[in-house]
């Protein structure tokens, strides 16, 4: 169907194990909200939640060559999108439990979680994240007050 969908169903071939739901649906939002020019680098379904027995909540993570993207379709009518830009990205961390890891995001304003991803995945997406968010870093210029 598209591009963002094809990466999805490449990373969950690649690592099966993880809980997601109606990621045709849920790519169809980051699709949507796509600017001209933004390519997606890298894509993978998750919880957005904090609790790993709460496996209704499926969304895709979009790393595009401008930012990151987190779509949500919702049930009935409407949908989530949340955008977190390089100069917003504070730091990732990762956590890999008994059968699932996550990772969370902390930006300036929030913090994002994202749940029962299959073990085996969360070294990729811990550097695909992280290497193009420092890359990105570097093009921001300091503040006087950071100096």
């Amino acid at each position: 169907m598209t591009s963002i969908y094809k990466t999805i169903q490449d990373f969950k071939s690649k690592y099966p194990g993880g809980v997601s739901w109606r990621i045709k649906k849920h790519a169809q939002i980051i699709d949507k909200h796509l600017n001209p020019g933004e390519e997606v680098i890298f894509a993978f379904p998750a919880q957005k939640n904090n609790e790993f027995y709460n496996i209704f909540t499926t969304c895709i993570v979009a790393l595009t060559n401008k930012r990151i993207l987190i779509g949500q379709k919702r049930v009935v009518w409407g949908y989530f999108l949340s955008s977190i830009t390089p100069d917003m990205y504070n730091d990732l961390r990762v956590y890999q439990g008994l059968l699932w890891g996550h990772i969370t995001i902390d930006t300036i304003k929030e913090v994002v979680v994202l749940s029962n991803l299959p073990k085996r995945s969360l070294d990729e997406i811990e550097t695909q994240i992280t290497e193009y968010m420092m890359e990105e870093k570097k093009k921001y210029p300091l503040r006087n007050d950071e100096i």
